[in-house]
């Protein structure tokens, strides 16, 4: 059978069980999936990029040889070409996505004709799930432990406090007497 690999491309700001659900059934239908991490210095990432990387080689440690964690800039279309793959993986989670998603789509296609992306919708319990909502969740001090895997709460948890240690050493009610 001939090696059928494509790119699944995103933020992974961070990784969510949604993400890690797209994967495991990513991997049904390919026989390796490249985790590409996109590394956009022009967008302020929650996670560092060495985070994100982190966080998703500790998420999918059980698919060693099946699922590589990678990372690039640019365009898509050029580290598509660089890794001599021409098929994406997307999640569509609600019709909300679709237009965006089918913008790129065509996009890509334009720029680089051997360019397909596969559309996939995710299973029932994450079609509402989004990194930035998990975010929201972590720095409001909720439970975000049904979203992610117990390695990125961890994480979340630890930036969540960095984050809010920061705002109260820097918001400090000060009270000035004249």
């Amino acid at each position: 059978m001939a090696e059928c690999i494509a790119v699944y491309p995103g933020s992974f700001d961070p990784v969510t069980n949604g993400h890690l659900d797209l994967i495991k059934r990513g991997l049904e239908l390919f026989n390796q999936l490249i985790v590409a991490v996109v590394s956009n210095p022009a967008k302020q990432s929650f996670f560092l990029l060495e985070d994100r990387l982190e966080m998703l080689r500790e998420s999918t440690r059980e698919y060693a040889g099946r699922v590589v964690i990678d990372s690039f800039d640019g365009l898509l279309v050029h580290y598509l070409d660089k890794k001599g793959v021409h098929v994406i993986l997307r999640g569509l989670r609600a019709v909300s996505d679709f237009e965006y998603e089918f913008e790129m789509a065509l996009t890509n296609r334009r720029l680089c004709d051997k360019a397909e992306t596969i559309f996939m919708a995710p299973s029932e319990e994450y079609i509402f799930l989004r990194a930035s909502l998990v975010r929201e969740i972590a720095m409001l001090d909720g439970d975000v432990s049904t979203f992610v895997p117990p390695n990125v709460k961890r994480r979340l948890c630890d930036r969540c406090q960095m984050i809010h240690g920061q705002k109260n050493r820097f918001n400090k009610n000060v009270t000035i007497s004249i």
